[in-house]
């Protein structure tokens, strides 16, 4: 779901100026050299994975959609270009009328890739293609590291529900971003009203310890709590002391009181300490829900704490100590000529050392055992075999500049689970270790 779901207007900015200044002044070069409608394909991969990760987790291919749509040069983005003289005149009047008008294939939001993995495949003339570059790779690198964190604290959870709470630990755009992915990574809900009112994301909250702090006594701020938003809330318990907190609860909301919160402490002996009380006093259905600086270690950490829900903020939306997943926007092929018809060349960079690439029009399938269980990541610019050709990994995008393939989030959410769990056993593994299957370029 998203706003115009909900019939609620949504203010579309232009992202033509979420670029670096040498995509318009490669387009000015290019467009004086005759070379800009050379036809070409550019690829978004990456040549390694985070260090210890075993996959990845492709996010943002929705918002990266979005900008392409909005990829526009209006009158106050030209007039800024005009006047900090950034390109000349014909090559603003080129911009003026820009659309981009080529193909885009690529791994589904929500599926899985490995080190040279086509992620995307952008396919126009070099200047329609090559302005794309920035804005592709903030959305890519940002949401996928993002959604990566997030599958491996999804895992870690076994099944409990994760809240994404991470708003206030980042930029406040990056925070509606990063609650999206995570949710494509699989949590269940965000604090973040922006991403619920953006993207349907459920949305949950109830008090801070300022709202016990307000109270002249912590009895008087669980009666307001209650009386206003009902025995089912969640009371934060451990603002004073954490016993004598969860007595209160239960005496002011009774057995039906819905969850309380730990936000602090030993929180595996604590949680094990607050069951015991509640279940002493009767509140047998009462959920705990902690907090507190959890990454994926920290939430496996307490599997055999009776926890129904984990609470993450700074370690998701920084990506758990990784956050991007260093992907690169590189031009693979193009054409001699502007002539439609001119054959495309493979072309690739041959830096020494780490940095060199695979030229080529590729593309990428996933290769399975007798069990079903994948077992390679093929990806090569010659012909599909014939043995994968029902296994391959790009979707179509935007056909003719024409988006052709969105689709709502909880099926990028669903795509993501059901790819994981057709990973190695060892893919869900904390533990530092190589990508769980190979990479073979052929």
């Amino acid at each position: 779901m998203d706003t115009a779901d909900l019939g609620l207007p949504v203010e579309v900015p232009s992202t033509a100026l979420f670029t670096d200044q040498y995509e318009l002044t490669m387009v000015q070069a290019a467009l004086r050299a005759g070379t800009a409608d050379r036809r070409s394909v550019f690829e978004v991969f990456t040549r390694r994975l985070p260090e210890g990760r075993r996959y990845g987790v492709v996010g943002g291919t929705g918002r990266v959609l979005d900008a392409v749509e909005n990829f526009r040069f209006d009158d106050a983005v030209l007039g800024f270009l005009r006047e900090m003289r950034i390109v000349d005149g014909p090559t603003l009047r080129w911009l003026a009328d820009y659309r981009f008008s080529g193909d885009i294939w690529g791994y589904p939001e929500g599926e899985v890739y490995f080190p040279g993995s086509p992620v995307l495949r952008v396919e126009g003339s070099f200047a329609e293609c090559v302005l794309l570059e920035t804005v592709i790779l903030s959305i890519l690198n940002h949401d996928s590291a993002i959604a990566a964190a997030a599958s491996r604290m999804s895992v870690a959870a076994g099944g409990r529900r994760l809240i994404e709470m991470g708003a206030r630990r980042t930029h406040e755009l990056s925070a509606v971003a990063a609650a999206r992915a995570a949710y494509v990574g699989g949590f269940d809900s965000t604090s973040d009203l922006a991403a619920g009112f953006r993207y349907g994301i459920p949305t949950v909250g109830t008090s801070a310890h300022a709202f016990t702090l307000l109270h002249d006594s912590e009895r008087d701020a669980f009666r307001a709590q209650v009386d206003s938003l009902g025995r089912g809330t969640t009371l934060l318990v451990d603002t004073y002391d954490v016993a004598e907190a969860v007595r209160t609860a239960v005496a002011v909301a009774g057995p039906e009181l819905g969850a309380v919160r730990i936000d602090s402490g030993d929180l595996l002996l604590v949680a094990h300490r607050v069951r015991q009380q509640l279940d002493e006093l009767g509140a047998y259905d009462t959920k705990i829900v902690v907090t507190s600086d959890l990454d994926e270690y920290a939430i496996a950490s307490l599997a055999a704490a009776p926890v129904d829900a984990y609470g993450v903020g700074t370690q998701l939306v920084t990506g758990s100590g990784h956050p991007t997943c260093s992907m690169v926007y590189k031009l693979v092929a193009r054409a001699g000529s502007a002539d439609v018809a001119a054959p495309l060349r493979p072309v690739a960079k041959k830096s020494l050392g780490a940095k060199s690439s695979l030229g080529g029009r590729k593309w990428a399938a996933r290769r399975l055992d007798e069990y079903g269980v994948a077992e390679a990541e093929v990806v090569s610019a010659g012909e599909v075999p014939a043995d994968l050709v029902d296994r391959q990994l790009l979707a179509e995008l935007v056909k003719g500049g024409e988006i052709v393939a969105r689709e709502p989030l909880e099926a990028a959410r669903e795509r993501h689970a059901a790819a994981r769990a057709g990973l190695p056993l060892s893919a869900i593994q904390l533990s530092r270790g190589e990508p769980v299957i190979p990479t073979e370029c052929r």
